[in-house]
């Protein structure tokens, strides 16, 4: 079967797409993405080209990007060139070249796929000479990827230590992205340019072996080789069986996940006596933390929370893992800076981290009965509070301006109903606070005096009296 039949019955039998649809083909000008641009005129299918100058290469990368150009007016379609600072971006980025060149391009490509206009730094070009723009953004990025790049890949994530998701390659379509050679091997697309005398570049960067891809592909595979002369073909077996393997491992994992997950609000809380008995421990740990930034290193680092005590936790570059008694939290990472904001005058409304408090004076004209610690009494004219979102107190009591910061260790309160002060950090227990809870408890204060613990319990000292004239109502509303 000749390769341009493989390639038709390839794109039918993954579902990568339709004749309807536009391409956007990625064309350095080497072999591979040249047969990709031939086997796709040849099939019929509607294409844009687009070109990637890294300027990594002086006047090779320059001579890369006109044949290009050259090519698209070959087939008569737009072609879009961008050329990018790629060694500064990479000082700046601390990235190799290869990760580099990867984000830039893959990042201009979508780009180009929701733009219908001139990018600032594209040039597109078609046969008729001017630039021209496309009503009709291409609809996928196409990519020459092939069998040997997919083994290649699999090597590489298997040393690295991805994981199985790793092991099972490149996949023929991710999300825009589709890859339609990966059934053809690197002979294969040779030997059509040849028979179809078709010119393309040739990079000698592809000979070195300063950079990751090509130590594999010029010095690894070939040794295994030697030793294993059928490797390419049982590395591509094991590429599909290890990919119907991770359907089954997701499945399990994600069983995993239903029974030791449970969310509260922007918190995810792990049972720690059911983790201790999951099996395998350390591969559902990992999957676990790994969508939160952690890395396979930290396993480790999780696992020894499950023996520690509470406070100790372990930090990625989003989350942090934190043991509170019977649990690991994980939760997002919030700054400890305690926020300071000072209330001067009768301010009608205050934004802080939590929401904003709303301020209101309220006439009480009807006197109050005296009424034991911790009692107040209802009256015609006002209703006391049911909610922890609102506070009701005696305003001839409070001294402007107030405070509204975060609570701090040595805090202390006269929580309402109660003659003695009691430590913020008591209170917190006694009301079963999670750790990362207490985090986010702010106060309010009056004169050095903590009048209101935001949501939970104003001061006994503040509260509406027998002599009460004036009701300062503050209600906290969440965003």
């Amino acid at each position: 079967m000749d390769l341009i039949q493989q390639f038709r019955d390839y794109i039918k039998h993954e579902s990568l797409f339709q004749k309807a649809d536009r391409l956007l083909l990625a064309v350095s000008g080497g072999v591979d993405s040249v047969v990709l641009t031939e086997l796709c005129h040849r099939a019929g299918y509607q294409f844009e080209i687009a070109h990637c100058n890294f300027q990594l290469r002086g006047a090779d990368s320059d001579r890369d990007e006109a044949f290009v150009i050259a090519l698209a007016g070959k087939y008569g379609v737009p072609v879009h060139v961008k050329r990018f600072e790629t060694a500064a971006v990479s000082k700046a980025t601390k990235k190799s070249f290869e990760e580099t060149a990867r984000d830039l391009r893959y990042a201009w490509f979508h780009e180009l796929l929701t733009s219908n206009s001139q990018l600032s730094e594209t040039k597109s070009r078609s046969i008729s000479g001017p630039p021209t723009s496309n009503p009709q953004p291409p609809t996928f990025i196409v990519t020459a990827h092939h069998a040997d790049d997919n083994i290649e890949t699999v090597l590489m994530n298997f040393f690295r230590g991805t994981g199985i998701k790793g092991l099972h390659g490149i996949l023929p379509r991710q999300s825009k992205i589709i890859r339609p050679l990966l059934f053809a091997w690197k002979t294969d697309l040779e030997e059509y340019a040849r028979l179809a005398a078709l010119e393309f570049v040739t990079d000698h960067t592809n000979a070195e072996v300063i950079y990751t891809r090509n130590f594999f592909r010029n010095r690894l595979i070939p040794m295994i080789e030697e030793v294993y002369p059928g490797v390419r073909q049982n590395l591509m077996k094991n590429i599909g069986r290890l990919g119907e393997a991770e359907i089954l491992y997701e499945e399990a994992i994600a069983l995993h996940k239903k029974k030791l997950l449970e969310q509260k609000g922007n918190e995810w809380h792990i049972p720690v006596l059911k983790l201790e008995k999951t099996v395998p421990l350390r591969t559902v740990t990992w999957e676990i933390i790994r969508e939160y930034g952690f890395t396979a290193n930290q396993v480790e680092e999780v696992l020894a929370l499950l023996n520690s005590e509470s406070g100790k936790y372990i930090k990625s570059s989003s989350h942090r893992i934190i043991r509170n008694r019977k649990w690991l939290i994980i939760s997002p990472n919030e700054s400890i800076a305690t926020g300071h904001i000072l209330i001067e005058g009768e301010e009608d409304s205050v934004k802080f981290a939590l929401g904003s408090l709303q301020f209101k004076k309220l006439s009480n004209d009807l006197q109050l009965p005296t009424l034991p610690a911790g009692r107040q009494a209802p009256t015609p004219n006002l209703q006391l509070p049911t909610s922890n979102q609102l506070a009701m107190l005696d305003a001839s009591q409070i001294k402007y301006p107030l405070l509204l910061r975060k609570w701090k260790t040595g805090d202390y309160f006269y929580p309402l109903g109660m003659r003695k002060k009691k430590k913020l950090s008591r209170f917190f227990i006694d009301t079963k606070l999670s750790l990362t809870e207490k985090e986010k408890v702010w106060v309010l204060e009056s004169g050095k005096k903590i009048i209101w613990v935001i949501g939970m319990r104003i001061d006994d000292r503040f509260k509406i009296n027998g002599s009460t004239r004036t009701v300062l109502k503050i209600e906290l509303k969440n965003p």
